[in-house]
C-alpha cells in the first residue's frame, strides 16, 4: 500500500504541477504563450506521462473522482478509497506549495491571483453560473469514468489505456476551461485553491460536488452498459 500510496501522491503532484503550472507559468506570455489549448494538452501529458510510469504500481488514478469511479465500476475496493483520497490530495498540495515558490519569484510578483484555481460566476473565465459550471463538471467527468473504465477493460486493446485517458483529459479541457477552469479533479481544484486570490476555496465545495457524482455517473452507465465479466 505504500507504494501505492506514493505513485498516487507523485501522480498527482505532476498532474498538478505540470497542468497548472502551465497555466500560471506560460499560457499568458506575450506572443510566446501557450494560452489554452497550450494548457489543455498540458494537462492531458501529465495523466498519460504518468499513467505509463506508475499506473502499474497504483492503477493511476490521481483524482479523487477517479478512484471513486473505479470503486464503483468494481476495479477499486473501497477500504482503499480514502487513504487514495489523501495521498492525491497532498500530493496536489505539495505541488500547489512549488508553483507558488516559483511564482512567487518573479520579478514583478505581486500575488498569485487565481492561480489556476476553478470557480464560476465572478470567477469562471467566462463568467457562466453556477448552474452551469454544475453541469458541466458532472457531465465531463461522467464521460472521463466512463473513457477511463472502457480504456482499461480486459476487452481494449493493451497498452494503449494512457493515451486514450490523456487525450480525453485535453479534450475535456478544451471544452470546459472557459466554464471553469476545468476541474473533473477535486485534488487538484483543492490544491491551488489555498493559495489562489478571490472566492476559490469559498466556492471549492462545486469542485468536490460535481466531480464526485459525475464519477458515479460514469460508472453506473459503464457498468449498465458493458461486457465485462
Amino acid at each position: 500500500m505504500s507504494s501505492k500510496l506514493l505513485a498516487e501522491f507523485f501522480g498527482t503532484f505532476w498532474l498538478v504541477l505540470g497542468g497548472c503550472g502551465s497555466a500560471v507559468l506560460a499560457a499568458g506570455v506575450a506572443d510566446v504563450g501557450i494560452g489554452w489549448l497550450g494548457v489543455s494538452f498540458a494537462f492531458g501529458l501529465t495523466v498519460l506521462t504518468m499513467a505509463y510510469t506508475v499506473g502499474h504500481i497504483s492503477g493511476g488514478h490521481f483524482n479523487p473522482a477517479v478512484s471513486l469511479g473505479l470503486m464503483i465500476g468494481g476495479r477499486f475496493p473501497a477500504k482503499d478509497l480514502l487513504p487514495y483520497w489523501i495521498a492525491q490530495v497532498i500530493g496536489a498540495i505539495a505541488a500547489a506549495v512549488v508553483l507558488y515558490l516559483i511564482v512567487s519569484g518573479a520579478p514583478d510578483f505581486a500575488g498569485v491571483g487565481g492561480f489556476a484555481s476553478n470557480g464560476y460566476g465572478e470567477a469562471s473565465p467566462g463568467g457562466y453560473s453556477l448552474m452551469s459550471a454544475l453541469v458541466i463538471e458532472i457531465v465531463m467527468t461522467a464521460f472521463f469514468i466512463l473513457i477511463i473504465l472502457g480504456a482499461t477493460s480486459d476487452k481494449a486493446p493493451a497498452g494503449f489505456a494512457p493515451i486514450a485517458i490523456g487525450l480525453a483529459l485535453t479534450l475535456i479541457h478544451l471544452v470546459s476551461i472557459p466554464v471553469t477552469n476545468t476541474s473533473v479533479n477535486p485534488a487538484r481544484s483543492t490544491g491551488v485553491a489555498l493559495f489562489a486570490d478571490g472566492p476559490a476555496l469559498s466556492q471549492l465545495w462545486l469542485f468536490w460536488v460535481a466531480p464526485l457524482i459525475g464519477g458515479a455517473i460514469g460508472a453506473v452507465i459503464w457498468k449498465a452498459m458493458s461486457q465485462d465479466d
